[in-house]
């Protein structure tokens, strides 16, 4: 018996949105700790850039994507938390979302509620789990309480919108930086309270001035690069340093005792993929974002959609820093 197609995208080797090319893969069946899942919507990832670029190098060829909701199809042995026919959605390892329909690993794969639709689920798994770990894992030293500043950069981007509403809900005064006036008006509209646009003013200076010289007990930074020095500058003394992402490119190394000089403060690089290693943590990271959007306090925005044949469209877009909250790709 022939095993049924999908379409997938992949690439041969690392570069621009022209490597990815739509082929024809054969599914199969899954096996012990797998699902097989028909995708309803994909989610679009800046992780999908960098493995696209080969600054996170994988093995070639490589099938990209990070994210997606849909039904299972098929539940391989030992899995006891999805059924054929369930809803679901999932941020998952390996890579390989981009597709008509996958088989993977169940670990990372959770029920959707009925009263979260498709295109939001594929746009809320990866960027909403990450927000969840930001905002609840990853605190300074004296911890985070209500009307303490934290400072978001792409504040109008997938994780910056739900992080925004999220602080909101957690009594966070959110400092959200953006690129355009369009995009500052978008973050404070979602509930940043304080909105800087990085490419008109002096975000540093901007910051202190809000916080009364103070500064930030958080920083939030998936940009890299370009707001790296003046981010350390943004912190109060024993402030922690969060980067997990390099929009504009890697952070260059540099000397620990630049630490000590800016008030003795904490760096870490986060990625999602440490906090969701086991099924339990998986789940309970995942049923407090889905308590979160159903409530109300937090809504997921599907500013852009793309059929997965325009995939390279869509790359070109985000890289270029064109988008606004998520974009999910229509299989």
């Amino acid at each position: 018996m022939n095993s049924p197609m999908t379409r997938a995208v992949q690439i041969d080797q690392p570069g621009g949105p022209e490597q990815m090319r739509i082929v024809q893969v054969p599914v199969g069946e899954p096996g012990p700790g797998e699902v097989r899942i028909r995708h309803h919507a994909i989610g679009l990832n800046f992780i999908d850039v960098y493995q696209r670029s080969g600054l996170y190098p994988l093995p070639m060829p490589l099938r990209l994507g990070m994210e997606g909701a849909g039904v299972i199809e098929a539940v391989g042995e030992g899995v006891s938390h999805l059924r054929v026919g369930d809803r679901a959605a999932y941020a998952s390892q390996p890579p390989g979302s981009y597709c008509d329909a996958r088989v993977m690993p169940a670990m990372n794969v959770c029920r959707l509620p009925d009263a979260i639709a498709f295109e939001e689920g594929a746009a809320m798994m990866l960027k909403g789990l990450t927000a969840q770990y930001l905002l609840k894992h990853c605190k300074p030293v004296e911890g985070l309480q209500p009307g303490d500043f934290v400072l978001f950069h792409a504040a109008a981007g997938g994780v910056g919108l739900i992080a925004c509403q999220w602080a909101r809900a957690l009594g966070l005064q959110l400092i959200g930086t953006a690129g355009s006036d369009e995009k500052c008006e978008l973050a404070r509209a979602n509930g940043a309270a304080h909105v800087i646009n990085y490419r008109t003013e002096d975000f540093a200076a901007r910051v202190k001035a809000i916080t009364g010289g103070k500064g930030v007990k958080v920083v939030y930074d998936s940009v890299g690069k370009d707001t790296w020095d003046a981010s350390l500058d943004c912190l109060a003394p024993f402030g922690l340093m969060v980067t997990f992402g390099n929009a504009s490119g890697p952070v260059p190394p540099f000397a620990p005792a630049v630490l000590a000089a800016k008030g003795s403060i904490y760096v870490t690089r986060q990625t999602l993929f440490s906090h969701i290693t086991s099924r339990e943590r998986t789940q309970a990271m995942a049923d407090d974002l889905f308590a979160v959007v159903a409530s109300g306090q937090v809504k997921i925005h599907v500013a852009q959609r793309y059929p997965l044949e325009q995939v390279q469209a869509a790359h070109r877009s985000l890289e270029a820093r064109q988008t606004i909250g998520s974009t999910v790709l229509i299989p």
